[in-house]
């Protein structure tokens, strides 16, 4: 079951005013979430997804974890209905997470 696009919609207004930019992309039919252009959640069967990383260990440690997709790393689950940790994550995320480069174009 692929993620509904009214769902995304939900995610990214309860991230709306954490302190970025907030804009996601379809990826394989599913959701990479961006802030400020740094890949941060990934949104898979209407279930968000963010890194396992030390910077947020303390506020995920009580969290759900579980895979996104067959061969990817283990995650936190996130709640975003509660908009205030969902804000707190991607506040503590964020400056520890890099711009992606851009693919070099085949010729």
């Amino acid at each position: 079951m692929a993620t509904s696009k009214e769902y995304i919609e939900f995610v990214r207004e309860q991230l709306h005013g954490c302190g970025g930019e907030i804009r996601y992309r379809k990826m394989f039919g599913e959701y990479m979430v961006y802030i400020n252009d740094k890949p941060v959640l990934l949104v898979c069967d209407d279930t968000v997804f963010a890194p396992v990383h030390d910077s947020i260990a303390h506020l995920m440690q009580d969290a759900e974890r579980g895979v996104p997709y067959d061969g990817a790393k283990e995650r936190y689950i996130l709640d975003i209905e509660d908009r205030e940790l969902a804000h707190e994550v991607m506040n503590c995320l964020e400056p520890h997470l890099l711009v992606p480069k851009p693919k070099k174009r085949k010729k």
